[in-house]
């Protein structure tokens, strides 16, 4: 059986890694709350260090990992977000960073990872090219696989957003987290059950990358196939371990349009005033278009992310 990780894994990750992430803010919108008929409460982790909730679970694998292990340096595959976490966190410990990335990622995101110090390695852009050359970079090197999701210490380490958000927000009813390979929902899952008796969490992912959802409903994880979305780091598969956690303790996952990501993204811009990226518009999304309602409810959404190609808006010709 696929183990996760426990309440007890996220609390003893929160001290690991609170000398080296930041303690992000929470923002609210009356004209959002309007918008949507509910009480909303953004969780800022675009405004971490490396620009995105990543760095929490990146950060407690690497803090977590032997020094003669960890002196080999960390690999992984990653769209951009998880790859520059894993370069930043790979930093503190002074120990190489090989990063593997699709030949179409944005450039923002290539550009982070080389700002915080690591090596990319491109591949065809499927999961299979992924998976491939990281095995080729553990054999020339001997480096340690952090995986974006299919971890526990990351898992763990993304759980701590939640744990922040309702030390933050003591009236909370309901938490909402994009969902991409189930990484940071299944830790604030975890995180919310632990410490919490009647807070829901859910879900939300775009229509054209619904994997999660199609899982939740066959009973089994559904891989994805052909991913249609702007939102690029909600484009991967569920693992067995995420889907043991999302399976059991997320209340419901909803799906959006592209337009509706498209609007949510610059209506966060507009009001919050921060920089959102696609896949961190998504839960907004969900609530704009109604595919998840929940009104006059106090809710947490976690802006997962803010690395956007600031020459390429998706609302500019």
């Amino acid at each position: 059986m696929t183990r996760a990780p426990t309440f007890a894994d996220i609390l003893e990750a929160r001290t690991r890694i609170a000398p080296h992430v930041r303690r992000t803010p929470v923002l609210t919108s009356p004209a959002l709350d309007r918008r949507v008929g509910a009480r909303l409460h953004f969780k800022c982790e675009n405004l971490q260090a490396v620009g995105a909730f990543k760095a929490r679970g990146a950060t407690n694998a690497v803090m977590a990992l032997g020094d003669e292990v960890a002196s080999r340096g960390v690999v992984t595959h990653s769209s951009g977000n998880h790859g520059a976490a894993l370069a930043f966190a790979a930093s503190l410990r002074g120990i190489p960073a090989w990063i593997v990335m699709p030949e179409n990622a944005p450039k923002s995101k290539q550009a982070n990872v080389r700002a915080h110090g690591g090596e990319i390695r491109f591949c065809a852009p499927t999961l299979e090219a992924r998976e491939t050359t990281c095995a080729q970079v553990q054999r020339e090197t001997g480096a340690t696989l952090v995986h974006p999701f299919d971890d526990d210490h990351v898992i763990a380490g993304q759980g701590t957003v939640a744990l922040e958000l309702l030390d933050q927000v003591h009236s909370l009813d309901a938490v909402i987290t994009p969902c991409g390979g189930g990484g940071l929902l299944s830790g604030t899952a975890i995180a919310v059950h632990g410490a919490s008796k009647h807070v829901q969490v859910y879900g939300a992912e775009p229509r054209g990358a619904d994997d999660a959802q199609r899982s939740l409903a066959a009973g089994h994880v559904l891989p994805q196939e052909n991913p249609r979305t702007i939102a690029d780091g909600l484009r991967t598969s569920l693992s067995e371990r995420t889907f043991s956690v999302l399976s059991k303790q997320v209340a419901a996952i909803a799906t959006c349009s592209e337009e509706a990501i498209v609007a949510a993204m610059r209506l966060s811009w507009e009001t919050l005033k921060v920089i959102v990226e696609p896949s961190s518009a998504v839960p907004l999304a969900c609530l704009i278009e109604r595919t998840l309602e929940l009104p006059g409810r106090e809710i947490g959404i976690v802006i997962s992310g803010g690395n956007v190609d600031l020459d390429r808006l998706p609302w500019q010709a």
